[in-house]
């Protein structure tokens, strides 16, 4: 049974692509009492406050019709931002070759939480960097990093 994130991209994917612009992610979270929906987007020329409104009002019917989502729920529609989460294999194919943040769950074998360096390669249970290989199930998040020049 797919969740309510894979059915959300699947129901909204095709509408955002037609508008002109990428579905980067897809959260359903709950924060305190609030639940929110959150849809990242991207764009070759970045996202704007605008940019939101447009995809907002694009899939509003569409999620309200589908309604899988029987609680309220607080829609955001956001860029994934400069310092982006990288989740999907497709957004490491993407920025091989860039420099990314890699944080663990747990100090590793060499009594490290955290490496920074390029994104050489990666597989289904593997991430390469620099010359350094980390198993993907003990990583907790991997981030673009942008240097503030």
């Amino acid at each position: 049974m797919a969740s309510i994130v894979e059915k959300v991209e699947n129901l909204v994917k095709p509408k955002i692509e037609e508008i002109g612009y990428e579905l980067y992610d897809v959260e359903y979270t709950k924060e305190g009492k609030a639940n929110y929906l959150r849809i990242y987007i991207d764009s070759p020329n970045g996202i704007d406050l605008n940019d939101c409104e447009t995809v907002n009002n694009a899939i509003m019917d569409l999620l309200d019709k589908a309604d899988y989502i029987k609680d309220q729920y607080f829609l955001e529609i956001s860029s994934p931002g400069i310092e982006r989460v990288l989740k999907k294999d497709e957004h490491l194919q993407k920025y091989i070759g860039k420099e990314i943040q890699i944080k663990l769950f747990q100090k590793d074998a060499d009594g490290k939480k955290e490496y920074q360096g390029i994104l050489n390669d990666f597989n289904k249970t593997q991430i390469m960097i620099d010359a350094k290989t980390i198993e993907r199930k003990n990583i907790a998040q991997v981030k673009l990093v942008y240097h503030w020049d």
